[in-house]
């Protein structure tokens, strides 16, 4: 069974086309292009998290493709989830993910799934329990709505936009740089943008303060696809600004890798929170980008995201071509779709 809840399903060593033709693909249908990968078909999507754009771009996705979506959150109206083995479940959680996916699989012939980070550490959230859990128990293919490791689909729609306004994507230079927050946030976003870009043949700078390294198991992943696509990967930790000659910035908050480092809402931070005078050195035509939602005037200031280079709309509308191109993939991976549809194959 194929699934896509991580970049590495897409064999980013040992083709590492596939993700440049998603995006190659994504474009096409953004241009025009039809497909009806879902035809008589219907996605089941399932919350444990809130979403907004995830939701509604998986939802329009489906109509698109020719199916039909059908959404579950649970803990409102689905029964609590447990997803760990070999436990008692005397809590609040009165159905195993075993039984919910087996049944889900009888009634849906794609399932999404959101399970956030659950906040239990570093090591927790690499395993990824919950979206493993899905992928071991269904059967049928599992998508990624965002879990604790990684948002894929978020990753790809960021490194689309990139290429819209600066082309290849071999040249292009990143920096993702760490933002302040009220809170701790997860790190999948950040995971998942450092990911594609090395798996892309980017230039990544990442910056953040004293203690918010990215997990060493996503560092040493991104180094691996850099070997391979020739994507030079350098890591900071130091004051802003970071950016200098970078044609995409990233700002996004993530939580602290040493508990007794500063928190996200320390005032010491606060000169972390994207202001125009960063871009003082970026490339002339620098872009902005974040996955929102966004905190303004915590995370980003409001002149940067009102501004002429936020392109945070146009990324979070990207979303929804990326993943008709990555529903299309997987369904066609798995023998689901109609002999009609594109072979990705031959966009590499």
């Amino acid at each position: 069974m194929q699934h896509f809840t991580h970049l590495r399903d897409l064999n980013p060593t040992s083709e590492p086309q596939r993700a440049a033709a998603l995006i190659t693909r994504a474009r096409a249908l953004k241009a025009g292009a039809k497909s009806r990968a879902l035809s008589d078909k219907i996605m089941g999507l399932l919350f444990m998290d809130p979403s907004l754009r995830t939701r509604t771009s998986f939802d329009a996705a489906a109509i698109k493709l020719g199916g039909q979506s059908i959404s579950l959150d649970v803990g409102q109206g689905v029964w609590g989830l447990e997803y760990l083995d070999n436990v008692a479940m005397n809590g609040d959680k009165p159905e195993h993910v075993r039984e919910a996916a087996g049944v889900l699989s009888q009634y849906v012939d794609v399932l999404g799934v959101r399970a956030f980070s659950r906040g239990e550490g570093l090591s927790s959230d690499e395993a990824d329990r919950v979206i493993g859990a899905f992928r071991r128990h269904a059967s049928v293919p599992v998508i990624s709505l965002e879990s604790a490791r990684e948002h894929p689909c978020q990753g790809l729609a960021d490194l689309m936009t990139a290429q819209e306004h600066f082309g290849a994507l071999s040249e292009v230079n990143i920096t993702l740089s760490w933002a302040p927050h009220i809170k701790s946030l997860p790190r999948a976003v950040p995971n998942s943008l450092l990911l594609t870009a090395a798996a892309l043949g980017c230039k990544i700078r990442v910056a953040h303060p004293l203690g918010y390294a990215l997990a060493p198991e996503i560092t040493a992943e991104a180094q691996k696809y850099a070997a391979v696509s020739g994507a030079k990967i350098d890591f900071y930790t130091h004051q802003m600004p970071a950016i200098k000659g970078a044609q995409i910035v990233y700002a996004k908050s993530w939580g602290q890798t040493d508990a007794l480092v500063a928190p996200p809402n320390d005032p010491s931070l606060a000169n972390w929170m994207l202001e125009p005078e960063h871009f003082n050195e970026a490339h002339p035509d620098a872009k902005f980008l974040h996955c929102l939602p966004v905190r303004r005037g915590v995370e980003v200031s409001h002149a940067v995201l009102d501004g002429p280079r936020s392109s945070v709309l146009s990324e979070a509308g990207n979303r929804l071509w990326v993943q008709m191109a990555a529903l299309e993939w997987l369904m066609q991976a798995n023998n689901l779709t109609a002999e009609d549809v594109i072979d990705l194959q031959s966009l590499t």
